[in-house]
């Protein structure tokens, strides 16, 4: 059986991205920090008939996010897709908003930590394994400000905008090899609750884009608007 790895597994995009992978016949590597609420997906998976497993890492933490990768590796023989979208649902110490004209050295490195530099750390995880089997597929999720800015998020942004251009040019130097790099921006609120005229669209109705860009290996980016 193939298997899918989720880095920043949650009840949202990170269910439905294991339902959309799991349904079409993938073992599911759920990875966030917290243990309890992992098994409760994997619990919930499992009663739709789709095999899960739960390993416990922080992105902000490096060796433990490679130990938890090289886990998923040795319970489930590989890792053929990797999905890297860490989002907080409760505030991450040292990670404030700031604008462009506000954003410094130290409100700016946290979010490149957290974005850019675990992604790297994943994919240099999995990678070598992929080139050596000719196949594997890298999928990596930021906001749309990663693509069209907004002021609020500049330090966000920027850090989301500096793993998309890697991820772009990772996937151009990659091409040939069978292994594939592709970058997810959401351009919409996530769910129920966001403000008042900002689009909305639910995690099932964006997982599928990750199966169409695993599927369609010449695409290296796709932007989910309303």
């Amino acid at each position: 059986m193939p298997t899918l790895a989720i880095i920043g597994a949650g009840p949202g995009m990170g269910l439905a991205i294991a339902r959309t992978f799991g349904s079409r016949g993938f073992d599911v590597a759920l990875i966030a920090r917290t243990k309890e609420k992992l098994q409760a997906l994997v619990d919930q998976l499992g009663q739709e008939g789709i095999t899960a497993e739960a390993f416990t890492a922080d992105v902000l933490d490096r060796p433990s996010l490679t130990a938890a990768l090289d886990a998923v590796k040795v319970r489930f023989g590989g890792i053929d897709v990797l999905e890297y979208s860490p989002a907080p649902h409760s505030p991450v110490p040292g990670h404030a908003l700031a604008a462009p004209s506000e954003v410094t050295v130290d409100n700016m490195q946290p979010q490149i930590e957290y974005l850019f530099y675990g992604a790297i750390t994943a994919a240099q995880a999995v990678l070598p394994a992929m080139r050596e089997a000719g196949a594997g597929t890298l999928l990596f999720t930021t906001g749309g400000g990663s693509v069209d800015p907004l002021p609020m998020l500049g330090n966000v942004n920027a850090a989301s905008a500096a793993l998309r251009n890697w991820v772009i040019n990772l996937d151009k130097e990659l091409a040939g090899s069978g292994v594939h790099a592709a970058h997810v921006a959401i351009s919409v609120w996530i769910g129920d609750g966001g403000p008042e005229g900002i689009p909305t669209a639910t995690p099932d109705q964006i997982a599928p884009l990750y199966w169409d860009l695993h599927e369609n290996r010449d695409r290296s980016e796709a932007v989910f608007t309303a």
